[in-house]
């Protein structure tokens, strides 16, 4: 079966898309979910702000699409969940691939599932379980039409000796983006490389793949624009972003000027200045909490 038709839900006729991640909540860390405690409070925050996608795990994804209407951003479903980001960093490390994936993201009504494929040094066992959690979802997915979505990170022993970072080494990015798309990925969601001149690396090995690049760390909004912008010159199709905007000051006017960068013509110095335009008066109220429905079985 095709994904062709769940490609085009999720990019922009001009073969981009930005995508808000809130799946921070499954890897349990703290630190990862200040400003989305409330989660359908940031969720009905973020489909106000109208990107083209959001990335949510199977337990918060009816939120989004408990939504009444067809406008609103298409679903990024996240199909497993890991401890390398733990703090401290854990002594045994682990990849969990949720069951019937693909079937979920159909019940559910996803336009992509997305998972990991992780190499930390001396933990082989972690990177062999990637693997085989993308060979058996890469079926998965080509029975039911879904795109497959495939997250490398290179994760090393941070300089505190206490937790895990991301590499951003192009060449080891580029290398496991290889291996990702030779193992059937759709789409590549990947590091910015430390050397934003080094990222045609990445989209290099994509072989075609559409690259959409990972936030990861918070900056601040005058250096996430203009690196936005460098990496869009280099290929990057789309953007996967999550605390960098939920932990922004100004998050609706951050997504519209990264919505610019990427559909508009907007420059990044022009979207720099829309971010740091004084609001025009108190935000609209969210619309009112929806009912849950039950997750599928």
């Amino acid at each position: 079966m095709s994904a062709s038709p769940r490609m085009h839900r999720l990019f922009a006729q001009d073969g981009r898309c930005l995508v808000i991640a809130l799946d921070h909540g499954i890897f349990h860390e703290t630190s990862f979910v200040t400003g989305m405690e409330d989660i359908a409070h940031a969720v009905g925050q973020i489909v106000k702000t109208a990107p083209d996608a959001m990335q949510l795990a199977p337990g918060q994804a009816r939120i989004l699409q408990s939504i009444p209407g067809p406008r609103k951003p298409a679903l990024v479903l996240r199909a497993d969940t890991t401890n390398v980001y733990t703090r401290p960093a854990a002594n045994v490390l682990f990849s969990v691939l949720m069951e019937q994936a693909a079937e979920q993201a159909v019940a559910l009504d996803a336009a992509a599932v997305v998972v990991n494929l992780l190499s930390v040094p001396g933990h082989e066992e972690l990177h062999e379980a990637c693997l085989r959690h993308i060979a058996h979802l890469r079926t998965q997915c080509d029975r039911y039409g879904m795109p497959l979505m495939v997250e490398p990170l290179v994760m090393l022993q941070a300089p505190n000796g206490r937790t895990m970072e991301s590499s951003l080494n192009a060449q080891a990015i580029a290398m496991l983006t290889r291996q990702a798309v030779e193992m059937g990925a759709d789409l590549i969601k990947a590091d910015a490389s430390e050397d934003v001149a080094e990222f045609g690396r990445v989209v290099e090995a994509a072989s075609g793949k559409p690259v959409l690049v990972r936030g990861g760390a918070t900056m601040n909004a005058d250096l996430l624009l203009a690196r936005t912008a460098s990496l869009l010159q280099k290929g990057a199709q789309g953007l996967v972003f999550g605390r960098n905007i939920l932990q922004a000051n100004q998050p609706d006017q951050l997504v519209a000027a990264l919505l610019s960068l990427l559909h508009g013509n907007g420059s990044a110095e022009q979207t720099q200045n829309s971010v740091h335009r004084p609001a025009a008066g108190p935000p609209p109220p969210l619309p009112p909490p929806v009912p849950a429905v039950p997750n599928p079985t």
